[in-house]
């Protein structure tokens, strides 16, 4: 049914007739320069020199986003709405094609990435019909670098804010490396639109794009007293602390040479020796911050360069960003050269040389730490195997909390990689993942190590009550949260290889010392009872089942088949084999899993600028 409402002439045709447009007499080719001023005649100025401005969309179209192309490239269960919007995407077009004949638009070319192999030009088309909307140029442009003509794609994207809000929509065409955001004027999207094209070419090149931070962490190793030095990968669903824990220094001890330098902070390109391409310049955060807990930020955020968005700011200046009366979604582009921490009364900058991390060959180890928020049975910090670590990914788990959802709180939230910007098949990316990963365990014994971190907390304990008629969730005893200074010391201690982990509830190793004190108060079974356990397992596996019987019909492996039917047994009441319960492309029903190999990277279509794969 979702096939019939997509036009692939149509969107073919609009391709070839917006080219041409690009370099219409209505658009103005501008550089950061020249945009600075004229975008702070909308904002207002804080007391430390910095801007905020403010905008009517206060965070992307999520739901409203379609792909536009092939069958490969399309969204795997769209929604009605989404098909709507797919049915009259021609007539948006069309429309898309007059405005760009018409409206006054500047454009800004950057560079994403600094490496030698893999740097998108990104050219961003800004309508300037509302002047004050100069911001979106300005503000996207200082988070990419400055073009250096090093090889790479072209990626385009139009930002059309003065569309109608009822129409407001995000289209996406990644077989022409286009994204066009019409009637919303949120940052996010110019963020967000370009990231997403560059994670799909990194995959269709062979690399991954991951939707994670990256760092590079120095320890004394208490063996042998010698400097060890790590790589991380933080994945992590936005609100479970990602951002926060890329940036921690963990309470390492800076006089014995320990220190964290942060590379990336959302999206970095996995290769198969284990480094990482980064993505951006600076960075794109969220700015509740306290600046006793995350004090490289609160530096950044306080600092002149910073670019506010939607942030509460008082008369005389003042910024208050835990007020959210106005926007519960303040932002702000921090720039990785002002984040810093006082060290022996002077501000140390804690930036990575280099945005990209580097390959296995020149570290002592490599990390994939998978963040959750939880606040049941799942212990702080788990160690995985490499096979666990794979299915972490797939299954990229957090939960509803009560405070915001009261609803759906405590239900699972599952988004393969923690990223739901993934485009094409989901099953080929854990695919990609796990080829990699097994041939970085296999090349390098002992130097790949997985662990997930639950940055919620245990103990929590909702019933269902009768009111009315209606069922309801009740709270009956809130969640003990991971005090901060704990979770600094399960990671410190990880890096440091002074944790103690044994067998947990959920088939992984949990957590029973930290750094050679036991914490038995976090022990589950003085916190749930027997049957409380049971309960939350048999809830847990078939949630995983569900999620993962959808991945699987488009195309698994047969060692991550496996390993999840293994991961299942948790719940002795499972007897089931895992197996699409439909009948998948071409195959009769009850077939079982359907095993689909990585596609070939097809030829693209002609776009602007000409580039080739390493």
């Amino acid at each position: 049914m979702a096939r019939d409402v997509y036009d692939v002439e149509a969107y073919r045709k609009f391709y070839d007739e917006l080219i041409p447009l690009l370099d219409g007499p209505n658009v103005k080719t501008v550089d950061l320069d020249w945009l600075e001023p004229r975008a702070r005649e909308f904002a207002q100025k804080t007391k430390y020199g910095s801007y905020n401005w403010t905008s009517k969309f206060s965070s992307r179209l999520a739901a409203k986003t379609v792909y536009l192309g092939s069958e490969r490239v399309r969204l795997p269960n769209p929604t009605d709405e989404q098909l709507r919007l797919v049915e009259k995407a021609p007539e948006e077009l069309s429309k898309v094609l007059h405005w760009m004949k018409t409206l006054p638009f500047v454009h800004l070319r950057r560079q994403m990435g600094e490496n030698d192999g893999f740097n998108p030009v990104c050219d961003l088309y800004v309508s300037l019909a509302d002047p004050k909307n100069v911001r979106l140029a300005y503000m996207w442009g200082n988070t990419m670098f400055k073009p250096s003509g090093r090889p790479g794609p072209n990626f385009v994207m139009i930002h059309i804010p003065e569309e109608h809000q009822m129409r407001a929509q995000i289209l996406t065409l990644p077989e022409y490396n286009l994204n066009i955001a019409l009637g919303t004027d949120y940052m996010g999207e110019e963020k967000k639109g370009f990231l997403r094209q560059a994670m799909w070419a990194a995959d269709e090149g062979g690399d991954l794009g991951l939707h994670s931070g990256s760092k590079i962490v120095t320890v004394r190793d208490p063996r042998d007293n010698s400097l060890k030095k790590y790589g991380v990968f933080m994945f992590g669903m936005t609100a479970t602390g990602k951002s926060t824990w890329s940036c921690h220094q963990l309470g390492l001890d800076h006089t014995r040479g320990e220190k964290t330098e942060v590379c990336q902070d959302d999206i970095v390109f996995l290769q198969p020796d284990g480094s990482a391409l980064g993505s951006e310049n600076n960075f794109y955060v969220k700015t509740d911050v306290v600046a006793d807990q995350q004090e490289a930020m609160y530096h950044a955020l306080t600092d002149k360069t910073a670019c506010l968005e939607n942030v509460m700011i008082s008369a005389d200046g003042e910024i208050n960003f835990l007020d959210e009366s106005l926007c519960g979604n303040g932002r702000a582009i921090v720039f990785r050269d002002r984040l810093k921490v006082k060290r022996d009364g002077k501000l140390i900058g804690i930036s990575s040389e280099s945005i990209n991390l580097p390959s296995l060959d020149e570290m002592d180890g490599l990390i994939f730490a998978f963040i959750t928020r939880r606040n049941t049975i799942m212990s702080f910090a788990q160690e995985l195997t490499p096979e666990q670590g794979v299915l972490a990914y797939l299954w990229g788990e957090s939960t509803h909390s009560y405070a915001t959802n009261p609803a759906k709180a405590g239900e699972s939230v599952r988004i393969v990689g923690t990223d739901d910007f993934i485009v094409g098949s989901r099953a080929r990316k854990i695919n990609r993942l796990h080829e990699i990963i097994m041939h970085l365990v296999s090349k390098y014994p002992g130097k790949v190590r997985f662990f997930m971190y639950n940055t919620g907390g245990m103990g929590e304990v909702i019933d269902l009550v009768e009111e009315g008629g209606v069922a309801k969730k009740r709270m009956v005893r809130k969640a003990e949260r991971v005090p901060l200074k704990l979770m600094a010391s399960i990671q410190r201690g990880d890096l440091r290889g002074t944790n103690i982990y044994a067998p947990g509830v959920l088939g992984t190793k949990s957590i029973v010392a930290v750094e050679g004190k036991p914490i038995p108060e976090w022990d589950v079974d003085k916190l749930y009872s027997k049957e409380q356990i049971d309960a939350y397992l048999k809830d847990l596996v078939a949630g995983r089942r569900e999620f993962t019987e959808d991945i699987a019909r488009e195309g698994l492996k047969p060692e991550i088949v496996r390993a999840v039917e293994k991961a299942f047994r948790i719940d002795p009441s499972q007897k089931k084999v895992f197996s699409v319960p439909f009948a998948a492309k071409g195959e009769p029903a009850g077939a079982p899993v359907v095993i689909v190999k990585t596609e070939e990277p097809v030829a693209r279509p002609r776009r602007p600028g000409s580039w080739r794969w390493r």
